[in-house]
C-alpha cells in the first residue's frame, strides 16, 4: 500500500482552468473579452506551480503561431474556430469558446515536445504581452525567462523595463534635444462578464500522465471582440 501511494504521488499533473470572462472596453468602438488560465501542477517542467494570468483569443492564435512554427510537420491542437457572428454579450458563444480554449490548453500540455517552447511558459505563467514575451524568449529583454515567470506579480520587472524605456528615451532625447515624456498607465475598465452569483465561470481539466522534461495582434471575430 505505502509503494502504491509512493507512486501516486509520484505521478506528475497538470490541471489547467480556463475561467472568468471578464469585458474589456478600449474606447466608443473596441471591446473584447479575455480569460483568467490557472495552473497547477507537479511537473519538472514548469518553473512555478501555481500561476494565474489572463488571456485574450487573439492571444491564443498568436500562440499556436509560434508552436506551429516549431513543430514542424506535427499536427498541433486545433482553436475554437474564427466566428464571424461572435457576440460578446451571448453567453453560449463566451462558454464554447472557454472549452474550446481549455482543451486548446489540455491537448497542447499532452504534447511533451511543445512544452520545451519557452513562449509557451511564459504565455501560461508571465504577465508579459506577445510582444515581451517574443523579446523574452530571444533573449532580447532585461530579464530572463526565468525571472519572467518567478516574479511576475512583483514589481522586477516593471522596474527593469521602466529602465529600459528610459534608456532608449534618453537616448532619442540626447539626440533630438527633447526631454523624456512619461505615459500614464491605462485605467482598467473591465467588468465580470456574468455577473450572477458568484461572477465566475469555470472550465477544468486535469493531466496525469507522465511528462518527459523538456530539452534544455491578430485574428478575433471582429474590431469590437479583439
Amino acid at each position: 500500500m505505502d509503494s502504491i501511494l509512493e507512486n501516486i504521488g509520484k505521478t506528475e499533473f497538470i490541471s489547467v482552468c480556463v475561467q472568468d470572462p471578464r469585458l474589456h472596453k478600449e474606447d466608443m468602438w473596441h471591446t473584447y473579452v479575455d480569460y483568467e488560465i490557472c495552473l497547477h501542477t507537479n511537473s519538472m517542467c514548469f518553473r512555478k506551480k501555481s500561476s494565474s494570468v489572463r488571456r485574450r483569443y487573439s492571444e491564443f492564435v498568436w500562440l499556436r503561431q509560434c508552436l506551429e512554427r516549431n513543430a514542424l510537420i506535427m499536427e498541433l491542437p486545433k482553436l475554437p474556430p474564427w466566428n464571424p457572428f461572435f457576440n460578446l454579450s451571448n453567453a453560449h458563444h463566451v462558454v464554447q469558446r472557454m472549452k474550446g480554449l481549455k482543451e486548446f490548453l489540455e491537448n497542447v500540455l499532452h504534447t511533451p515536445l511543445l512544452l520545451s517552447d519557452s513562449r509557451l511558459h511564459l504565455f501560461l505563467q508571465s504577465e508579459l504581452n506577445t510582444k515581451k514575451i517574443e523579446k523574452c524568449a530571444l533573449g532580447k529583454t532585461r530579464y530572463t525567462v526565468a525571472e519572467a515567470i518567478q516574479r511576475s506579480h512583483s514589481s522586477y520587472i516593471s522596474r527593469l523595463e521602466d529602465k529600459e524605456s528610459c534608456d532608449s528615451d534618453y537616448e532619442s532625447s540626447s539626440s533630438s534635444g527633447y526631454g523624456v515624456s512619461l505615459e500614464t498607465p491605462a485605467q482598467d475598465n473591465s467588468v465580470s462578464f456574468f455577473p450572477g452569483a458568484d461572477g465566475h465561470l469555470e472550465l477544468c481539466s486535469c493531466l496525469s500522465e507522465s511528462i518527459q522534461p523538456p530539452t534544455p495582434e491578430l485574428y478575433d471575430d471582429s474590431p469590437s471582440s479583439l
